[in-house]
């Protein structure tokens, strides 16, 4: 079973937004990696899911996307255009993992992560 493992926040001014949800919240931001700003929502005594704010590209301007876990992202692409999504942006490859953002067939959208 595919899990959710990170979510990725959009958002045409990150800097704000980062402000907003660390003083709100108390999430933890990291320093920028290429424009993604990691944040941390849970420590060891209560986890919570992780993920990040970054400045939303031109097809994902505004808000929250999922990003699921799968074994073979080529697999998962696959069987999710069979199903009727359509692929954003196909696989790109990371240091440490694949990524692939798409939208569902009635346009919510998610990203699949593959580990390396």
């Amino acid at each position: 079973m595919s899990r959710v493992v990170l979510f990725e926040m959009n958002s045409q001014d990150p800097e704000r937004s980062i402000d907003f949800y660390a003083s709100v919240f108390g999430w933890e931001i990291g320093s920028s990696n290429w424009g993604y700003y990691p944040v941390a929502t849970g420590g060891q005594d209560k986890p919570g899911i992780n993920g990040g704010i970054a400045l939303g590209p031109s097809d994902f301007p505004h808000g929250t996307r999922i990003q699921i876990e799968v074994d073979n992202i080529d697999e998962a692409i696959s069987k999710s255009t069979e199903s009727g999504a359509q692929v954003i942006r196909g696989k790109m490859e990371f240091d440490a993992f694949y990524l692939a953002y798409l939208v569902d067939p009635v346009g919510i959208g998610f990203g699949l992560i593959q580990n390396k």
